[in-house]
């Protein structure tokens, strides 16, 4: 049974069952650093470099590197989300072999498929010094764990996988092991992207009813982004209040204006669902108006129309956020 490393089970993500992770060893050189509760260590390393953002967006390699001079691979694979970087050094006893093949087997174990692999002549002959540049020495407390990645790049082996949260949030790892070299310890660098949803709310950009006003003599419609619900819910949360304010001052200086309030969704989940839930929202929306705001109700209609409507892919974080509104649409 492999016992180096193993994939952890954590915020619904399963565990690759039968792994045993190892304890944390005393040598640590990072302060304030740690194991991601996602994929443990290789049994024995040490953890020597870590940082990690809450929300960011980040390239992970997905493609050969060709030595033109240039040092970047032949094809991205462009995410954003909690983005985590730790490496770690092992013994000289043991070789980038046996490292790649446990964290390829606890990977597996998890469910998760893999989306590029190389090792040595496979990776491109550019391959460890375009990691070497993207390591970098910045997260590493002590540079001198930072050598074996400039000693041991020229046997190196990588891999990039991904899974699936039952929420439908997608993680990846990304692992690349290098060789110790001459008895020096062996590297280990792992980045990991979370595509959890944005925490949004942080900065606020109110849509006035002049703003609307012009959009809907222009377009037929505008877009609301400030109308807030939990997910799967159609209740409208109280921070919706200045998108609210704007909607009725809109209707009260137009008062012969009739809207549609329509309901937009990204496309996670089945369409049913979704055309129920943003049905809902936008009935959710026109009660708002009506008892808040005294809005004649005969002046609005809600329609919900689910991911029918994009004004994004669907296929990124930052493109369902924005298929995610409350549209007004001139009737």
């Amino acid at each position: 049974m492999l016992k180096k490393c193993m994939w952890i089970a954590a915020a619904g993500l399963l565990a690759a069952a039968g792994i045993a992770g190892a304890a944390m060893p005393a040598q640590d050189t990072v302060k304030g650093g740690k194991d991601h509760p996602l994929l443990s260590r290789f049994e024995g390393a040490k953890l020597v470099g870590y940082d990690t953002k809450a929300y960011t967006d980040v390239k992970l390699v997905m493609g050969q590197v060709v030595d033109n001079g240039a040092r970047t691979p032949d094809k991205w694979l462009p995410l954003e989300g909690r983005y985590t970087r730790l490496a770690y050094n092992y013994s000289p006893q043991r070789g980038s072999i046996e490292v790649m093949r446990n964290y390829e087997a606890a990977l597996k174990q998890a469910g998760m498929t893999v989306l590029y692999a190389c090792g040595k002549e496979t990776c491109g002959a550019e391959f460890g010094d375009m990691m070497l540049q993207r390591i970098g020495t910045a997260i590493f407390p002590d540079t001198t764990y930072w050598s074996p990645f400039n000693y041991g790049r020229k046997n190196e082996r990588y891999v990039l996988a991904q899974g699936k949260r039952p929420d439908g949030s997608s993680v990846y790892a990304a692992v690349y092991v290098v060789d110790a070299v001459e008895q020096q310890n062996g590297g280990v660098y792992v980045e990991l992207v979370e595509s959890e949803k944005l925490e949004s709310g942080k900065v606020t950009a109110n849509l006035s009813a002049e703003t609307m006003a012009k959009g809907i003599a222009t377009d037929g419609k505008v877009a609301v982004y400030g109308v807030y619900f939990d997910t799967g819910k159609s209740d409208v949360k109280p921070q919706s209040t200045a998108a609210l304010d704007e909607m009725a001052k809109l209707l009260k200086n137009q008062p012969a204006l009739k809207v549609y309030i329509v309901g937009h969704t990204d496309s996670q989940g089945n369409l049913p669902a979704n055309l129920d839930l943003s049905q809902r929202r936008a009935e959710a929306v026109v009660k708002a108006l009506e008892a808040q705001y005294k809005v004649d109700p005969k002046r609005l209609f809600a329609k919900g129309v689910a991911s029918l409507a994009p004004v994004a892919t669907n296929d990124s974080d930052a493109g369902r956020e924005k298929n995610r509104r409350v549209e007004l649409v001139k009737q």
